[in-house]
């Protein structure tokens, strides 16, 4: 195994720290992951990836950053990565998905905030967190109050910019959305010394619209009977799709679907046929959140699909290419984005149709809504969800939890009776 150890200090890392947390994932990833049987051959590269998550790809940072490149950190599926690419740098995605960080950033923030912002917050004050000490610049974004108030805290540790995303879908909305990628525009602009033209926002918005077909190509897989992967080997290739190189991830992620359509046609699957098939809808799972999946399919049923932040809504919706121009790429990006369906928007008719058109195709025996605590967006509209879901004749169960695993019996026991009334 590679010693880092020399990376991590010119990173101004907390060694000490940084160790305790290192000794944590490897044993929760075998448990979870590596203790499933019939996994695919291509979620080998996938398992490196985790193995090496604080040494191999930071290293890439290093050596980019080395070469007088810019890393560039965000939190939400709204940040344009296309931006990001065009101008030269590397975008990272930072959202917490660890208890370890959550006691520190409970030092800086109340503690009935949702464990993601407390989880990021405490990644970076600790001086634990590879990627957030590899960024140049974080790019934050207006999508709930935690998160609003978040920032002016953050920006004591870091450079941090805001896009103010409108919380309507109106035409003047995806305006004001354009003003704000134009915004961002020239704040990487200044940041990297490189200017973003046409031709290179052009090639980067071919690069992310490959690497979203490739995700929608896996999730098209994953509605086959008998399911050719687990929902928990799904969840992580969508989790590492926001920290990886976007071309390398695309191909990696094409050569497993190559597998999967070989699984399929021969009628493979690691589960039964008659498995109950769960869609689950709700706040993001970011990496190392892998609590609900395992407790599902630990349970016997399997998870087929995911409309979340870290599931359908970062894939589906490609950028329109035609534009030759800034104000047109611009307008398309934000009809783009624009289009993905958080619960910060109101009204959000769009995520109900989504769960529903979802739970159809994917022949979901029922729905799980997955909230993090303290997530009022997500909270307040599960009332909307559930009714709409009831009429559809779709089962639905709200499951709300943290990070820790205090009550992980207790969700288990939850989840487990659902799946008998599913019969």
């Amino acid at each position: 195994m590679t010693d880092y150890k020399k990376l991590w200090e010119s990173m101004d890392i907390d060694l000490e720290k940084h160790d305790q947390l290192c000794n944590l994932l490897p044993g929760f990833f075998a448990d979870v992951y590596l203790s499933q049987e019939n996994r695919p051959e291509g979620m080998n590269y996938f398992n490196l990836v985790v193995s090496s998550i604080h040494g191999l790809r930071p290293e890439e940072l290093k050596r980019h950053k080395d070469d007088g490149g810019k890393v560039v950190g965000t939190f939400c599926v709204y940040v344009p990565d296309e931006l990001i690419v065009a101008a030269g740098a590397i975008g990272i995605g930072l959202c917490g998905g660890s208890q370890f960080w959550v006691p520190d950033g409970e030092k800086v923030l109340p503690k009935n905030t949702c464990p993601l912002i407390k989880s990021f917050m405490g990644a970076k004050i600790t001086r634990t967190c590879p990627y957030f000490q590899s960024c140049d610049l974080l790019v934050g974004e207006t999508t709930c109050d935690g998160k609003k108030k978040a920032w002016e805290i953050l920006e004591n540790y870091a450079d941090i910019h805001v896009m103010h995303l409108p919380q309507m879908k109106r035409d003047v909305d995806i305006k004001a959305w354009v003003q704000e990628i134009e915004i961002l525009k020239e704040k990487l602009e200044k940041l990297t010394g490189n200017e973003i033209t046409p031709d290179k926002l052009k090639d980067a918005i071919r690069l992310i619209n490959e690497k979203r077909r490739a995700l929608k190509r896996l999730y098209e897989l994953r509605k086959a009977r008998p399911v050719p992967i687990s929902g928990k080997d799904a969840l992580l290739v969508s989790q590492i799709a926001f920290y990886d190189d976007p071309e390398r991830f695309t191909s990696k992620v094409n050569d497993l679907c190559d597998e999967l359509e070989e699984r399929v046609k021969s009628g493979e699957g690691v589960f039964p046929a008659h498995a109950k098939r769960i869609l689950i809808t709700g706040t993001p799972m970011a990496i190392p959140n892998w609590k609900l999946h395992h407790i599902v399919e630990s349970s016997g049923a399997v998870v087929v699909c995911e409309e979340t932040c870290t599931g359908t809504r970062y894939f589906e919706n490609f950028v329109e290419e035609a534009s030759n121009t800034l104000e047109g790429q611009f307008r398309a990006l934000a009809e783009r984005y624009m289009k993905t369906n958080c619960a910060c928007f109101t009204p959000n008719r769009g995520r109900i149709d989504d769960i529903i058109r979802l739970a159809r195709e994917y022949e979901a025996d029922g729905v799980i809504y997955y909230n993090l605590q303290f997530c009022q967006p997500y909270a307040v509209e599960y009332e909307l969800v559930r009714r709409a879901l009831q009429k559809e004749g779709i089962p639905v169960i709200l499951i709300e939890t943290d990070y820790s695993e205090n009550d992980s019996e207790q969700v288990k026991t939850r989840v487990q009776a659902f799946l008998e009334m599913l019969g």
